[in-house]
């Protein structure tokens, strides 16, 4: 077992006693008395240098133990100082038998063996100080590494979303513009083909009213159209249309009806009024002669006179008007013919 060694007791001289006591004001009788002792250099052994801490070589207690065998050697160099200082009796400190601590504390060598050991105790520290800075500095890049790919990620991921979210809206548009663009070449076709069919429907009405009308004579000339102004016309315009053709051109019924008029009109001339069923009134003037008596029934296509030059004329025509329902002021003949299919 390694111990410190002990300090050599003071000779006890029983009259003597010590002018310091070890207490508060008294004198113990179990403590002296006790003579004064001056250490020598046989009595005590110089402290040289820094305590020698041996490195551990196997086995044994870990640093921890060799932390505590160089806190016991400070506090028995200490405790052994104080006592010369002081002038007070040595202390005896004994360690246990402690596996390893013999090989640390040892008087054996001198202080020569004591800076490699130190040297190497401090290295193994630096290194650990080392090996745990860097472990902490690469834990640290670790997170910040691991951090800004985290925002990277979100920065990249919400770029997506907001390019998806774009090229989304901007299909969407598309779409309903396609759309839109459908339906209204949809439409437009729709009424093309509907405006085609109406047309077709109506030149197909108005060939069967071509069926059932008549221009009202042949080889003529149009020379005076309705509204037209002037003062050869009483009224100050022109109320019928003017078929110019020689005298003696036969005059037709233009539709099926019935004379309820035939005879001298004065500026008219020679006048025959057909009403048709639906109460139109056709008037035919300026007729050279007539054909037909009041009350008889006519067809389409029907001789009802000759073209004459009789009444205020200026020369041979026929001069046509059209009176819907019978009302005193005329329409326009010639939109009335085109009304049932015929082109003057």
């Amino acid at each position: 077992m390694a111990s410190n060694r002990p300090a050599p007791e003071a000779p006890f001289v029983p009259s003597q006693r010590s002018a310091e006591t070890y207490g508060y004001g008294g004198y113990r009788t179990d403590e002296g008395p006790w003579e004064e002792w001056n250490p020598t250099a046989e009595s005590i052994r110089p402290v040289r240098g820094k305590h020698r801490v041996a490195k551990q070589r196997g086995g044994g207690f870990a640093r921890s133990s060799t932390v505590l065998g160089v806190g016991v050697i400070a506090a028995v160099s200490a405790g052994g100082m104080a006592s010369a200082n002081t002038g007070k009796a040595p202390v005896s400190i004994s360690m246990p038998d402690l596996p390893g601590v013999g090989s640390l504390i040892s008087d054996d060598d001198p202080a020569e063996d004591a800076a490699p050991a130190l040297a190497s105790f401090g290295s193994e520290t630096a290194t650990d100080s080392s090996r745990t800075a860097a472990d902490a500095g690469e834990a640290l890049r670790s997170r910040i590494m691991a951090q800004a790919e985290s925002q990277q990620t979100q920065v990249a991921s919400k770029a997506q979303a907001v390019a998806e979210a774009a090229a989304a809206k901007a299909e969407a548009a598309a779409v309903a513009k396609a759309e839109k663009e459908a339906e209204a070449e949809a439409a437009a076709a729709k009424e093309k083909a509907e405006e085609a069919a109406r047309e077709k429907a109506e030149a197909a009405r108005l060939a069967e009213l071509a069926k059932q009308y008549t221009l009202p004579t042949s080889s003529y000339t149009i020379t005076s159209t309705f509204g037209q102004a002037g003062s050869l016309w009483s009224s100050g315009y022109h109320t019928g249309l003017d078929f110019a053709a020689p005298t003696g051109t036969l005059i037709k019924a233009v539709h099926s009806g019935t004379i309820t008029e035939a005879g001298w009109a004065g500026a008219y001339g020679y006048r025959t009024i057909l009403t048709l069923d639906d109460g139109t009134e056709l008037w035919f003037c300026h007729q050279s002669s007539i054909s037909v008596s009041v009350g008889q029934k006519v067809a389409t296509g029907d001789v009802i006179g000759r073209v004459g030059a009789t009444g205020n004329v200026t020369g041979a025509h026929l001069h046509l008007e059209v009176h819907a329902n019978g009302s005193a002021d005329g329409i326009d003949p010639m939109a009335w013919l085109r009304s049932k299919g015929l082109n003057p």
